[in-house]
């Protein structure tokens, strides 16, 4: 590996963890990696630049979208494309397809599955031939269901410190809240009661980033959805993924941090994957997610656009998206805003805070 690399990974671990766990984290990551490199020699070498540009369309899609009687949707919607789209699209942006308990998804029970009732990883594969795959990493939260969720309702290794846990009364006012839903639930484990953190519900369990172990079994989870042939990884709900108790919880250091050391793992073994990062927030705080236009996400959902079009039409005038728009630039070129206008969240009104005034946006 880049001596150069190595280093980066080193610091990042050491800045999110200290010297002596860094170390110790270090040892383990650099393996995986060289294992990696040497399994798929065929990852390696320089990126194409630029990855995307104005000429590409990516469709999103969940698996099941297109369906015909006895056959894998997934094997479907691949049929569907090749016969009534062709070239028009460039990437197909799979929604979760993996096995999962509530939210469409996006409580996934293991991430290495595809969902029998959608089809296999050939299916993906398959799909792969014709067009870039990005594919979701749903790794802020993961299913009550999971396996790495009941090890640690057994209290084992390494899944007990899985999880964040918090003692009941613990001062929780200053965190964000995305959902009008309790941010602590309380659950039986085999050393008694234990109240942990679910940003989104009850059965999508919040995923500890303060355990190594749990990071590294994340940086698994990439590497497998590389190999499986993702072109871009999709970094769901990314903004909460580190808590400090005191704080909102949101956009902490420590979470930067983590986004660049996924990057600097995929630059030492797969430099053409990209990251895209998934924040449904204001403007700047989304914008962020570039880091310095070389160490964090190659793309950021321009989640301001949709509201932004969607006020153009309602009043019928476009002075506010175009004054919005003459603003946009990114911090190097490889960098980009990942254009929409809806998505399967919707439009959220959030992101139009700082640009529209209140009033517009309630």
């Amino acid at each position: 590996m880049d001596e150069h690399l190595a280093t980066k990974i080193v610091d990042h671990l050491t800045f999110i963890y200290g010297a002596e766990a860094a170390g110790r984290t270090a040892v383990s990551l650099l393996a995986k990696l060289a294992d990696f490199r040497a399994a798929h020699p065929e990852l390696g070498g320089e990126t194409a630049v630029p990855r995307v540009s104005e000429r590409d369309t990516i469709l999103i899609t969940y698996g099941d979208m297109v369906r015909e009687p006895d056959k894998a949707p997934l094997h479907s919607l691949h049929h569907f494309l090749r016969r009534h789209v062709g070239g028009l699209i460039s990437t197909v942006h799979l929604l979760p397809f993996y096995p999962y308990s509530s939210d469409d998804g996006f409580s996934v029970i293991d991430y290495r599955a595809v969902d029998p009732a959608l089809g296999s990883w050939a299916d993906v594969a398959r799909l792969g031939q014709d067009y870039r795959l990005m594919l979701d990493a749903v790794i802020n939260h993961i299913s009550a269901e999971s396996d790495w969720f009941q090890g640690f309702l057994r209290h084992e290794a390494p899944f007990r410190d899985f999880f964040t846990v918090v003692e009941p009364g613990t001062d929780l006012t200053a965190v964000f809240r995305p959902r009008a839903l309790p941010l602590l639930h309380e659950v039986e484990t085999a050393v008694g009661p234990r109240h942990v953190w679910t940003t989104f519900s009850a059965d999508q369990i919040d995923l500890n980033y303060a355990s190594p172990d749990l990071l590294l079994a994340v940086i698994d989870t990439l590497l497998f959805y590389v190999a499986q042939g993702a072109d871009f990884i999709r970094l769901d709900a990314i903004a909460f993924i580190w808590k400090e108790i005191g704080t909102n919880c949101l956009h902490r250091p420590e979470t930067h941090r983590i986004i660049q050391l996924l990057r600097s793992v995929l630059d030492a073994v797969a430099p053409r994957v990209a990251l895209i990062t998934e924040t449904n927030v204001p403007h700047q705080d989304n914008i962020a997610y570039f880091g310095d236009g070389t160490n964090e996400a190659q793309m950021v959902y321009n989640f301001s656009l949709p509201p932004l079009t969607l006020h153009a039409f309602h009043t019928d005038q476009a002075e506010t998206l175009a004054r919005w728009a003459a603003t946009l630039a990114t911090p190097s070129p490889q960098t980009t805003f990942f254009n929409f206008l809806a998505s399967h969240d919707g439009i959220g009104l959030t992101p139009a805070r700082g640009i529209l005034s209140e009033t517009a946006v309630t």
